[in-house]
């Protein structure tokens, strides 16, 4: 039988395009549950102090209401379980405004609305912490990120030849995918089932059964479709657990499901970071030290800090380093997980100033990077599995037309506008984390049909298809012949679709148990065989109706021995209006070097959403918060201004070949943060090229250029 020309490395449509398009994928809210009853969360009006009264009377009274559950009458849940950002009805003290106060149960959404807006809560008030900038110099180093330090940057940066030493300031920005969090909770006396949107299915499993207080297998997580997540859903958040609780208190199944308004201060956020970034160089454009501190907030009991300074410790071969982070605690909810975590708002700080560096220098930005190319890792010592920023930079500089670039702001311009040319690199870390499948084959006569199945997460990227794909291979079926089954904690455990460890994870245990099936036919048909047969030849030589196996896979065993990272450079053309200020992305320019490519059609897909989120970040993003009370003034997408078609110019997306199997056996890495990093400042430095203005604090509004 002749080997089938392999899928995987061809754009294939997505299989559950089809679903998605005509609405019968279902997404948290879609599945249908009998009898159930809608949840309403009311929040505080403060933030900071406790509650001192509050009165339910008029919503219990009102109609269709079932309950109302405040922490006067909440079940005591464990708040180490696991969830994120507390908020779980277990005490009257407030710590950000927006804090869930209570839920409202009744038969009807509307109902349930409605009665939350009878409740009447009596505060006693104490003086929030809200305002960033006034709080930040009382930062304290975090527990985590620890400070690293290489060398001596202090005396390499006094006896710079050149240096830049600047702060560049990034703003509170929130994930807002197209689908809110939202769940349904059923229970079946003391198993619970909660449709839910989780990119970590075990994780929310495991997070629900140790804040209710039952065992991990009383809880299944089902979650086949994820209407965007960008980390928000990586963790739980208390609307999970809180779902659980009503429906047990009702005794009947509950929805519950986050307003757009709610969401800005229910499941997290990227927070605000000042990064002083101090670069020195020799006249020559090489880098003698590199000084990236960091000072962000936190919530007031709880830390998280994200790690701005992880591109500045690979990207550079730079002999003096020191990354160090200080944090405050503020009244405002935990930060958490945002697409491109740390090296997105990083990339924005190190990526500048090395384009500030570059025109001290009166050199060529990409000459600059070149010049500093590292051969191992700097941070660790250790080679690289493969790295690609060199022909990422040059194959884009060849694409993009950069000879055309003028090093001199200002000296481009047709008509009204001024035209500027701008370059950053970025990278994010490549993994392959533990997971486990089953494949599973059908023969009905000589027609052998394959499922896979794990508990996998599918964001809307195109996990289903990259899965079928390997799969098809591996069997040497054709791709109709593959279902894929995920999403759900009933299935095998797998990793996350969360750090960009999805895609290499899956697919890598998937190929393995695609092998192992085929091993074990061979070794039950007790044959020997010149040319290795095919599982599906196997099935019909054997006579085998139905046959199935698990593998369990893990990244080699030399793997931590290499550095893995996916690399890119980013080119942005802008085009700013003299008169006005409007900055319009022209045209952008993606190369990336991120190991085998599964599926091209949604890997650029990928990369070209992450790339125009980074150019949302550059020029339009923002939550502004209301330093008087603690509130975010943008609270709906009428006010938080993410790009529309209209504002994104031409895209393209380039990918490097790239032969990685030392990070794991297929040489897939991640692209979900990649195509963010470096986006945002590649439009800042061509902002720069345009105008001659270096605007430091994003969002790069006409005002500020003006």
């Amino acid at each position: 039988m002749q080997e089938r020309n392999k899928i995987t490395g061809t754009p294939v449509s997505r299989i559950d395009g089809i679903l998605k398009v005509t609405g019968k994928a279902d997404y948290s809210t879609d599945h249908s549950v009998k009898n159930v009853a809608y949840a309403v969360l009311f929040k505080s009006t403060i933030a900071a102090g406790s509650i001192a009264a509050i009165d339910v009377a008029d919503a219990e009274k009102a109609p269709g209401v079932l309950a109302v559950i405040t922490h006067a009458n909440a079940p005591k849940l464990n708040v180490k379980g696991g969830i994120r950002g507390g908020a779980m009805l277990q005490s009257p003290t407030i710590e950000f405004y927006g804090q869930h106060i209570g839920l409202v149960v009744a038969e009807t959404f509307e109902q349930a609305r409605h009665a939350s807006h009878l409740i009447r809560v009596n505060y006693t008030k104490t003086t929030p912490n809200v305002d960033f900038e006034k709080l930040a110099k009382e930062a304290v180093p975090a527990k985590d990120p620890k400070e690293e330090k290489r060398g001596d940057t202090q005396t390499a940066l006094s006896a710079a030849d050149y240096k830049v030493d600047e702060v560049y300031a990034t703003p509170i920005e929130h994930h807002h995918p197209l689908e809110p969090h939202a769940t349904i909770a059923e229970w079946n006396g003391d198993y619970v089932t909660l449709y839910n949107s989780a990119q970590i299915v075990n994780g929310a499993q495991s997070a629900a059964a140790a804040t209710l207080g039952i065992k991990p297998e009383n809880v299944r997580i089902v979650s086949p479709y994820i209407g965007g997540g960008f980390g928000s859903k990586g963790g739980q958040w208390a609307n999970l657990v809180l779902a659980a609780v009503a429906a047990k208190m009702v005794n009947r199944p509950v929805k519950l499901a986050l307003t757009r308004q709610q969401m800005v201060n229910s499941v997290g956020l990227r927070q605000r970071n000042y990064q002083k970034v101090s670069l020195a160089a020799t006249k020559e454009g090489k880098l003698t030290a590199l000084s990236h501190e960091i000072t962000t907030h936190c919530a007031i009991h709880d830390e998280f800090v994200e790690p701005c300074g992880d591109c500045s410790k690979v990207m550079y071969d730079v002999p003096n380093s020191l990354i160090s982070y200080k944090v405050v605690p503020m009244n405002m909810i935990l930060p958490t997980y945002t697409r491109g975590p740390g090296k997105s708002t990083g990339s924005f700080a190190l990526e500048s100033a090395m384009d500030e560096l570059a025109y001290k220098l009166h050199m060529d930005p990409i000459e600059l990077r070149l010049k500093n190319e590292p051969e191992r890792d700097p941070s660790s010592g250790k080679p690289w599995s493969s790295r690609k920023t060199v022909q990422c930079l040059k194959e884009g500089a060849k694409a993009f037309g950069w000879e055309k670039r003028k090093p001199e702001p200002r000296q481009n311009q047709q008509g009204d506008y001024l035209i500027g040319y701008g370059v950053a690199c970025g990278t994010y870390p490549a993994h392959q984390r533990p997971s486990s499948a089953i494949v599973k084959l059908k023969r009905e006569g000589s027609d052998v049909t394959a499922s896979v199945e794990l508990a996998a997460a599918d964001l809307g990227t195109g996990t289903y298809t990259i899965l079928a794909q390997t799969a098809a291979d591996a069997l040497d079926l054709p791709l109709a012949k593959i279902s894929v089954k995920i999403g759900d904690s009933d299935l095998p455990p797998a990793a996350g679709s969360v750090g960009s460890v999805g895609a290499t994870s899956y697919a890598n245990v998937v190929n393995d148990a695609c092998i192992k099936i085929t091993n074990e036919l061979i070794a039950r048909s007790g044959k020997q065989y010149f040319a290795r047969p095919t599982a599906s030849q196997l099935m019909i030589s054997e006579k085998i109706s139905t046959y199935q196996t698990r593998v369990d896979s893990k990244a080699p065993d030399n793997a931590e021995d290499y550095s893995a990272h996916s690399f890119n450079a980013n080119f942005a053309e802008v085009r700013v209006n003299k008169s006005t200020g409007m900055v319009r992305v022209s045209r952008f320019l993606a190369v990336t070097g991120a190991g085998k490519i599964l599926n091209p059609k949604t890997a650029r897909s990928q990369i070209i959403g992450g790339n125009i989120w980074g150019i949302g970040m550059a020029l339009t993003e923002e939550s502004v918060v209301d330093p008087r009370w603690g509130n975010f003034v943008t609270r709906s997408l009428a006010d938080y201004h993410v790009p529309a078609n209209l504002d994104i110019g031409t895209m393209e997306a380039i990918f490097i070949r790239e032969d990685d199997t030392l990070s794991n056996k297929l040489g897939v890495k991640g692209i979900g943060e990649v195509g963010i990093v470096g986006v945002a400042a590649a439009v800042a430095n061509a902002i720069f090229n345009a105008t001659g203005k270096r605007i430091r604090e994003l969002p790069i509004t006409p005002d500020k250029l003006l």
